[in-house]
C-alpha cells in the first residue's frame, strides 16, 4: 500500500518571526506571545524529529508575518513540489521564497501561475485522491490549475467546500491513516468523507481537528482531552504540542510544516 500521505522522511519548518504579532486572523482573540510561540515551535520540531525524520528549520522572515505557516506555500508529493499561490495578498511572496528551498530536495518545483489562487492549508492528500476545499483563500481556478499539474502524475483531485466561517479545509480535518479522517462534525456532515472511516472531534474541541499524522505519531494540539482519548482508543500514538499562540492566528499543527519524502536523486 502506498502510504506516502503520512509516512515522511523530511519536513520543512520556519521559525516564527517577531512580526508574527501582526499576522492575519479571522477573529481577534489576542496578540500571539512571540517567546511562547518559539517554545511551542521548538516542541513541534522535536515531535517531528522524534520519528527519525530530517527537519529543516528555516530562519524567520519579518517581511512576512505569517511565514511560520509554511504549509500554505507549497504542496509536496513524491513526484515533485507545487508552489502555491496564496489567497491572501500579503502572503503572495511566501511561495517565491519557499521555492528555492524545495529545489534543494526536488528536481521538479512547479508553480501555480494564476489567475486563480490556492493555499496548501486547503489540501488534504490521501492514498486515493487529493481533496481540496474551496475557501476564502482557494478558488476553483486555483484548484483546476492544481488538477492539471498533478493529473500528469496520476492523481485525482476532488474539489469540496470548506464550511462557512472556517479559514481552511484542514482547519476542520486531518488524515490519520489511508482510510481514516479526523473531522469536525460540521465538515463530515457534508458527506465529503463518506467513503472513509471518520473519527469525530468532541463537541467544543473543534480546533484539534487540525492535527497531523507524521510517521508513527498523531501530533495534536494540547488541551483537547476527549478527542485525544478517542484517537488513542482507535490505536494511535498521540504527541501533544502547545498551540495557543498559533491558534490566535488561525494556525494549527498542519500549518507549521511541509512534510514529504523527496525522490532519490
Amino acid at each position: 500500500m502506498n502510504n506516502f500521505s503520512y509516512t515522511f522522511t523530511h519536513a520543512v519548518t520556519r521559525k516564527p518571526c517577531a512580526a508574527v504579532t501582526q499576522g492575519l486572523r479571522a477573529t481577534d482573540t489576542g496578540t500571539p506571545n512571540h517567546e511562547r510561540f518559539l517554545e511551542h515551535h521548538t516542541d513541534y520540531i522535536a515531535a517531528l524529529e522524534s520519528t527519525g525524520a530530517q527537519v529543516t528549520v528555516l530562519d524567520p522572515l519579518d517581511e512576512f508575518p505569517d511565514s511560520v505557516f509554511v504549509e500554505d506555500a507549497a504542496l509536496c508529493l513524491p513526484e515533485g513540489a507545487i508552489s502555491m499561490r496564496p489567497g491572501a495578498p500579503s502572503r503572495l511572496g511566501e511561495s517565491a521564497v519557499m521555492a528555492p528551498v524545495l529545489a534543494g530536495f526536488y528536481d521538479k518545483v512547479v508553480p501555480i501561475q494564476g489567475p486563480g489562487f490556492i493555499d496548501g492549508g486547503d489540501i488534504l492528500v490521501t492514498d486515493r485522491e487529493i481533496l481540496v476545499g474551496a475557501s476564502s483563500r482557494t478558488n476553483s481556478a486555483g484548484v483546476e490549475e492544481l488538477r492539471e499539474i498533478v493529473g500528469q502524475w496520476g492523481y485525482t483531485v476532488r474539489e469540496l467546500q470548506t464550511p462557512e466561517g472556517v479559514l481552511h479545509f484542514k482547519t476542520d480535518c486531518s488524515l490519520l491513516d489511508e482510510n481514516t479522517i479526523l473531522s469536525t462534525k460540521r465538515l463530515a456532515a457534508s458527506g465529503c468523507f463518506d467513503s472513509y472511516t471518520v473519527i469525530h472531534v468532541a463537541d467544543g474541541e473543534e480546533p484539534c481537528a487540525n492535527s497531523i499524522r507524521f510517521n508513527d505519531l498523531v501530533v495534536m494540539p494540547d488541551g483537547f482531552p476527549k478527542t485525544e482519548m478517542a484517537v488513542q482508543k482507535a490505536g494511535y500514538t498521540v504527541r501533544k504540542v502547545g498551540n495557543s499562540e498559533a491558534a490566535k492566528l488561525d494556525g494549527g499543527m498542519s500549518c507549521l510544516s511541509l512534510r514529504f519524502s523527496p525522490p532519490t536523486r
